[in-house]
């Protein structure tokens, strides 16, 4: 036995350190964690805002994982969560709007190319706009089509517009967008934020033994999304 394994056989069971896991080598992965992890601090409702906000614009990882986290943590507070949730990624949508009409070319583009987000498909998109941009952005900040595509075309539908009607940045077309956000967002972040209040610790112990299959589910929504604007256009 070597000096080591005898300074492990006789320290007494409460200095044993728990094994260290290695760190998962998937970027998304590690974004995943780092925002799971903020439930666990003193600071979980404003990272859920700003986390919901960034989402709304840019961000990856959707804010559901936190509010989950948090919900499950503490039921009776759930739709508090939910309002803070809803309220950061209606503010969020400003953003996205801004940087579609503002900043296309420099930083709307390149976001919707690193969501492999093709030209014909934001074209479609933009088309769809010109019948019913209020359902495209609705159905977008309900499920799990990505919600930051339609807040920066939205922007640059905007800008589309106001070359045609000569009407400002904040025209219809942002006000459409919000209240299509204000309608879709809350209603998918209270629906979990009902589940949580309603089940608590029971739907906690059903995600954790059946998380795999969950996360598989949630990954398949969010690629379906893709491949909805990818190739149905929406509608």
């Amino acid at each position: 036995m070597t000096d080591s394994e005898k300074t492990a056989a006789t320290a007494p069971a409460g200095d044993k350190k728990p094994p260290a896991y290695p760190k998962p080598r998937n970027p998304l992965k590690r974004l995943y964690n780092w925002v799971l992890h903020w439930a666990e601090t003193p600071y979980g409702v404003p990272a859920l805002f700003f986390i919901s906000f960034a989402e709304s614009s840019f961000f990856p990882i959707p804010p559901d994982v936190l509010l989950i986290a948090l919900g499950l943590a503490i039921p009776r507070k759930s739709y508090k969560f939910a309002l803070v949730c809803s309220v950061g990624g209606i503010c969020g949508a400003v953003l996205g709007y801004i940087i579609g009409y503002a900043c296309w070319g420099a930083i709307g583009q390149p976001i919707l190319a690193f969501y492999q987000v093709a030209p014909e498909t934001m074209k479609g998109v933009t088309d769809t706009f010109r019948y019913n941009q209020f359902l495209g952005v609705w159905l977008s900040g309900f499920t799990p089509i990505p919600y930051k595509v339609f807040t920066i075309i939205s922007g640059a539908f905007g800008q589309e517009v106001s070359k045609e009607t000569g009407a400002g940045m904040f025209s219809g077309v942002f006000w459409t967008m919000m209240f299509a956000s204000a309608c879709g967002r809350p209603l998918r972040f209270f629906f979990v934020g009902a589940l949580m209040h309603r089940f608590g610790k029971p739907i906690g112990a059903f995600i954790h033994k059946y998380f795999n299959l969950i996360t598989l589910i949630f990954g398949i929504g969010i690629v379906g999304g893709f491949l909805a604007i990818k190739y149905l256009h929406l509608i």
